[in-house]
């Protein structure tokens, strides 16, 4: 009796043994061409050709694709996020700088890969169930390092969750940035919402944060006057409350930042504009100092240089570069009175 129980037993441990032990690690033919693509298809040197780094990023996928949807097959500690996480794992060692998350969210699996700052190297990937067989039902590819934050389910249980793209960073903590919302329906994933409708033009972030159904982005405002890489210019923060019903977010609040610096540049654009088209009147109401108008040249244009505080602490007096029409530079000071920016001193630059 007691042999007859041990015995079936033990060739079940056995069994189980060998199915995990084959399962332990990444099938070694689909890792050995994994690291063959790193090493030979997307060298230093290779992956200036655009169209061959993408081809083999989408074969690279396609083997970290086929590793994933056979343990999620597999069923059982196999398809456990650690488990998945340990395999994916595998193939970053042998990347040598890929990042990769693997995340469940309800029903559905999600990695979270960088493999490079290329296009093609960043993509979340949604894996789940297609006809009762595990597939991957949706692939999400950005320029920028993607971030996933998970949000509220819809009102349907479907899994939605948001995916940033950061770009990389300037010399002011500024990046360009993407948003989108991803939603579950029946036999996959759609795309619901991303900050390209709100930002048409793109957006450049100084910093962002999501919490909970809320996203607040703060960024830089484009404006005349306004030159990359400079110190207080107008920034603008917005504030987004996420709705699970329709999956979209729409903006509730917004305020600016420092913007003394669009109105003196709005300022600096209507004295130029006047100077070009004679208007006394408007030259008058900007220049109070008859002295200073009669130094003034007939034509002025902006120069793309960071403006110069003069003197106080929020650009009571400020120094700004524009260039007459031989292309020699001039310094304008303008002074603030209220809300109200004046010309008070105006020269050329002399090396």
């Amino acid at each position: 009796m007691t042999r007859t129980y041990r015995f079936p037993a033990a060739l079940a441990l056995a069994s189980l043994l060998c199915t995990a032990a084959s399962h332990a690690g990444p099938v070694p033919d689909r890792l050995d061409r994994f690291r063959e693509i790193v090493s030979d298809r997307l060298s230093a040197v290779q992956v200036l050709d655009t169209a061959s780094a993408a081809a083999a990023y989408r074969e690279a996928y396609a083997l970290l694709d086929e590793e994933i949807v056979e343990s999620l097959g597999s069923g059982g500690v196999f398809a456990s996020t650690a488990f998945l996480q340990d395999r994916v794992d595998a193939f970053g060692d042998a990347w040598g700088g890929a990042a990769a998350r693997i995340v469940r969210l309800g029903s559905l699996t999600v990695g979270v890969f960088h493999l490079g700052d290329r296009i093609a190297g960043n993509s979340v990937r949604v894996y789940g169930k297609l006809r009762d067989e595990a597939a991957l039902l949706t692939a999400l590819a950005r320029e920028g390092r993607p971030t996933l934050y998970p949000l509220p389910s819809a009102t349907n249980g479907a899994v939605q969750f948001l995916v940033s793209w950061d770009g990389a960073q300037s010399g002011r903590a500024a990046r360009p940035l993407e948003l989108e919302v991803a939603r579950q329906q029946s036999d996959g994933v759609r795309v619901t919402w991303t900050s390209g409708s709100a930002y048409p033009d793109g957006l450049v972030a100084r910093s962002y944060a999501v919490r909970g159904q809320e996203l607040r982005i703060r960024y830089e405002l484009r404006y005349p006057g306004w030159v990359p890489g400079c110190e207080s210019q107008t920034e603008q923060e917005d504030v987004y409350r996420f709705s699970p019903a329709t999956g979209v977010y729409a903006r509730v609040s917004q305020r600016q930042f420092d913007t003394w610096h669009k109105e003196l540049h709005a300022s600096a654009e209507r004295l130029y504009t006047a100077l070009a088209n004679g208007d006394r009147a408007a030259i008058t109401g900007l220049v109070p100092d008859p002295r200073v108008r009669e130094r003034l040249p007939a034509k002025l244009i902006a120069d793309a240089v960071c403006d110069s505080p003069v003197a106080g602490p929020g650009g009571e007096q400020v120094s700004v570069a524009a260039s007459d029409a031989r292309g020699v530079p001039w310094s304008l000071t303008f002074q603030r009175a209220g809300a109200r920016w004046r010309v008070t001193g105006a020269a050329p630059v002399i090396p």
